[in-house]
């Protein structure tokens, strides 16, 4: 991830829900795939140029409706709700 966060396979695409949420753009990638609740990473870029900070792991979300509603993710250390 810190060398290419667009590779393919750990398809990473922007969560809009969580970015409206939490007033920044929250990324998802892939930590593992084709399991049951295979597991998530959130992340969002900075403080700084070129960092990438993790604000969640979690499993991803069964539900479609509400998906992203469960989950809490942390702001550089900090919970946030």
């Amino acid at each position: 991830m810190s060398e290419n966060q667009r590779y393919p396979g750990l398809q990473t695409h922007e969560i809009d829900s969580l970015s409206k949420r939490y007033g920044l753009k929250v990324w998802e990638s892939y930590l593992e795939n084709n399991t049951p609740r295979a597991g998530r990473i959130f992340l969002v870029y900075g403080p700084e140029k070129n960092d990438i900070t993790v604000i969640g792991l979690e499993p991803h979300p069964d539900d479609k409706s509400n998906a992203y509603k469960k989950i809490t993710l942390s702001k550089f250390g900090e919970e946030v709700g």
